[in-house]
């Protein structure tokens, strides 16, 4: 019988870049994370002494992690509904990105890195976080995670990566290069999370 791995979860730090680039990478695609978008991700998930972004480690392997952005430092685009939203956008945070290695999914390591960041950004003033979920992922298991959290479903967007891999270089795992997928524009109310 194999044992439960010893996962402990803390705060990323610049010195986490480069694993984290790894794990997202293998996670979304090529280029999905790069040395620059990290650096400016990490500085968008810091404020006011609170950092919003979790990893979670098996020993000394990084197995998880969860980038969110503090509220007013991330951009309301076209893949956005703020009419819709139930809160204000000052009292939303950006839920960006997840990846949980998938040797280590099904122990509820996705779930734990959301409420480490939930308790960050309601420090903040959050009382939501948006999300566009990638509504390709395998059995389409993202979209059911977010909704089992307590996600709701705003819209969907077609082509939302599109730029990213004509631009970035991101390569899509799914379209095998440009990426077509969607996203479901989805907002996570913090009084009716499901943890």
């Amino acid at each position: 019988m194999t044992s439960q791995p010893c996962l402990h979860f803390r705060p990323m730090t610049a010195a986490d870049f480069a694993a984290v680039i790894v794990l997202g990478n293998k996670v979304h695609g090529d280029n999905y994370l790069t040395e620059d978008n990290v650096q400016d991700y990490f500085a968008r998930g810091q404020k006011n002494g609170r950092n919003l972004h979790w990893l979670a480690y098996a020993d000394e392997q990084l197995v998880g992690l969860r980038l969110t952005f503090a509220p007013g430092q991330w951009p309301i685009d076209d893949y956005c509904s703020p009419s819709e939203w139930p809160v204000e956008p000052e009292q939303m945070c950006y839920f960006k990105c997840a990846a949980i290695d998938q040797d280590f999914q099904g122990l509820g390591i996705g779930k734990s890195l959301l409420q480490h960041s939930v308790v960050e950004a309601s420090a903040l003033g959050c009382k939501a976080g948006l999300a566009h979920i990638w509504r390709q992922s395998p059995n389409n298991s993202a979209f059911e995670y977010f909704s089992r959290c307590g996600g709701e479903l705003i819209d969907d967007y077609p082509d939302r990566w599109y730029l990213a891999s004509v631009e970035d270089g991101y390569y899509c795992p799914v379209c095998d290069g440009i990426c077509h997928c969607t996203a479901a524009e989805m907002v996570l109310p913090f009084n009716k999370i499901s943890l």
